[in-house]
């Protein structure tokens, strides 16, 4: 009876996560995860809810409101990131219908270029821009700072080579975060968020569930490495991830 408890055991455990939506390859893996140091986080859609929405829009100088938001919302109408969905979402619902979109491209974790009435876009990240050649407005980095102070994604929206606008995204921390944090620092494990986000958002995140362990920045193909870092350390690390950029990583 001895020599049976521990594969019953095991096979329950990989049937009980089936049921909660876990994915367990077998029960060798579920064996090993007793050994488990360092549980690595990704932000959005793990310890947030994933569900964007915008919340500030600040034109530049010389830009409409309503003219940014036709812009970008057409633009990143063709893309499947949560914050351009939020973005897109936000367009319509103020404007109704927007133009169609030409030639779009998008980079995995940075942003994407497209031609909306005959525009040609850039929208994404600060060093986006910078590989497109194109000089922050210095007017807006005040507003760009105070969002990201409250933990909120700021996208820069730029076309014809200058800055337009910025558009602010908030994505909600679950309620369960905070808690679940605590359960896994009181098993002795060093919970870490690893998020492409910029680092004053990612702080303000982690600060708001407990997380001390914080690595920004990192695009999709770079979670990876940073998972390898840890485990050439001499940590055992598990990770957690909702999207298909998490995939390399989970691997």
């Amino acid at each position: 009876a001895l020599g049976l408890a521990t594969p019953t055991a095991l096979m329950v455990g990989t049937g009980r996560g089936a049921q909660l939506g876990i994915l367990i390859k077998g029960p060798e893996i579920l064996e090993q995860t007793r050994r488990v140091t360092t549980i690595v986080l990704d932000k959005t859609g793990t310890v947030t809810e994933g569900r964007m929405a915008v919340v500030e829009v600040y034109p530049a100088h010389g830009t409409d409101e309503a003219e940014l938001l036709t812009v970008a919302g057409a633009a990143e109408g063709a893309s499947e990131h949560p914050i351009a969905r939020a973005i897109a979402d936000h367009a319509r619902a103020t404007l109704g219908d927007l133009p169609d979109v030409e030639e779009f491209t998008s980079r995995a974790g940075l942003g994407i270029v497209a031609t909306v009435e005959g525009r040609r876009v850039v929208i994404g990240r600060s060093r986006f821009l910078d590989e497109h050649a194109i000089a922050a407005d210095q007017h807006l980095d005040q507003d760009r700072d105070r969002q990201e102070a409250l933990g909120r994604t700021v996208v820069t929206i730029a076309w014809d080579g200058a800055v337009r606008g910025l558009i602010a995204v908030a994505d909600r921390v679950k309620p369960s975060s905070a808690e679940a944090i605590a359960e896994l620092k009181a098993l002795g494990l060093t919970p870490v968020l690893l998020t492409g986000d910029n680092e004053q958002t990612a702080q303000a995140v982690g600060a708001a569930v407990g997380i001390d362990v914080v690595i920004a920045g990192v695009l999709p193909d770079g979670k990876a490495a940073a998972i390898r870092q840890l485990q050439e350390r001499g940590e055992r690390v598990a990770m957690v991830g909702d999207g298909i950029n998490d995939a390399p990583a989970m691997a």
